[in-house]
């Protein structure tokens, strides 16, 4: 499993030992509290990380607000946390391709290898997958964590700790560039929101080849940033329903030159968001939702059906992590401007850092460095 550690008992830490392991558990609403963390004996195929770089995702805030995502439930404390990166401080009996002091960027989620969806090879979507901070299992911002080996992947020289953490919602990106079959031929793409997720999206898309990227937002500040990111074209939206036509009028006009937009990539997932894309995309074209901002959406689905325009959805990624790191070697994807705030490992530091998070404003992506 996503091992980390079984149970929260803080008596469990041996006496003794030279360093105690410590995380960040989310204990109750909008109370984190840094406890004891407890070890699982090291399997054969496991490594022992210690943990360098965690990003707080959206989802981290979301059960740190509300104690549940959708069915997700937090029923007792859970370490929180799964973007990260780390260096390796054991390995299993029977892991050859890594060693103690690589530089590694961890995959968090645990896939049980036997159902038809991971035989299938879309792992992602296994039932019994085990992903850090999703209830039971414990998250990773934690001084050490133990994982499979299979699931830490090897950084190069020249792409950072933080960065490998990073890869986390890189991968949101590649995925859905990936299932909405973005590239060189793809004449425009539409980026629905422009928080970290979005923000990705265009890097990733940029990334594979797309030669013309449009980003829309609500604030001003998200905008300038993606323009910096490379975005070709940045439009300011409204919350309003009633603003759709006008709004998918401005999208168009931005991009110029009659250009369709072929693929849509919506970052937000509400009704409007979902309906703006669906407007916006050509006939033909295709529109990956990979936001959860509503459980349920009244969008205008006949008129994309009679254009033919489909629908995909994405859940996490698979295998992804590679490529990522190779766009990160390559400079073809720079992550680092995303990194907007940054904060040690205290009491202090924790509750600090999630407030800035959950703020939004200027803060993109707040990474811990342990």
């Amino acid at each position: 499993m996503g091992k980390g550690a079984q149970g929260s008992d803080a008596a469990a830490a041996k006496a003794g030992e030279v360093e105690e392991n410590m995380a960040a558990w989310l204990v109750a609403k909008n109370t984190l509290k840094i406890m004891p963390f407890k070890l699982p004996a090291l399997g054969p195929h496991d490594v022992r990380v210690r943990m360098k770089a965690v990003g707080i995702c959206g989802s981290d805030v979301h059960y740190l607000r509300e104690m549940r995502i959708a069915h997700f439930v937090v029923k007792e404390p859970m370490v929180i946390g799964h973007e990260c990166a780390g260096v390796i401080e054991e390995v299993g009996s029977g892991v050859t391709h890594l060693a103690a002091g690589d530089r590694v960027a961890l995959e968090p989620g645990v896939s049980c290898w036997r159902c038809r969806h991971c035989k299938g090879g879309r792992y992602n979507l296994c039932d019994d997958m085990k992903f850090f901070a999703t209830p039971p299992v414990h998250g990773s911002l934690a001084n050490q964590i133990v994982h499979p080996a299979d699931l830490c992947f090897k950084l190069p020289a020249n792409v950072s700790l933080e960065e490998g953490a990073m890869c986390e919602p890189l991968s949101v990106g590649v995925h859905a560039c990936r299932r909405a079959g973005v590239g060189p031929e793809t004449t425009a793409v539409l980026v629905m929101g422009a928080g970290p997720i979005g923000l990705v999206a265009l890097l990733a898309a940029k990334a594979f080849g797309a030669p013309r990227v449009v980003i829309v937002d609500v604030d001003d500040h998200r905008l300038a940033v993606a323009k910096s990111l490379g975005a070709d074209a940045a439009v300011k939206v409204s919350t309003k329903p009633e603003d759709v036509a006008e709004e998918v009028e401005r999208i168009k006009a931005a991009l110029g030159g009659g250009v369709e937009i072929d693929v849509s990539l919506d970052c937000a997932g509400f009704s409007k968001t979902m309906a703006t894309a669906l407007e916006a995309t050509r006939p033909g074209g295709k529109v990956c939702l990979v936001g959860m901002g509503h459980n349920e959406m009244t969008v205008p689905l006949t008129s994309a059906a009679i254009r033919e325009v489909d629908v995909v959805g994405v859940f996490r990624y698979k295998d992804t992590w590679p490529l990522c790191i190779e766009f990160l070697r390559s400079g073809k994807v720079d992550v680092k401007p995303l990194i907007t705030h940054r904060f040690g490992f205290s009491q202090r530091e924790v509750e600090e850092a999630f407030e800035v998070s959950a703020r939004g404003r200027d803060a993109i992506k707040v990474m811990f460095n342990l």
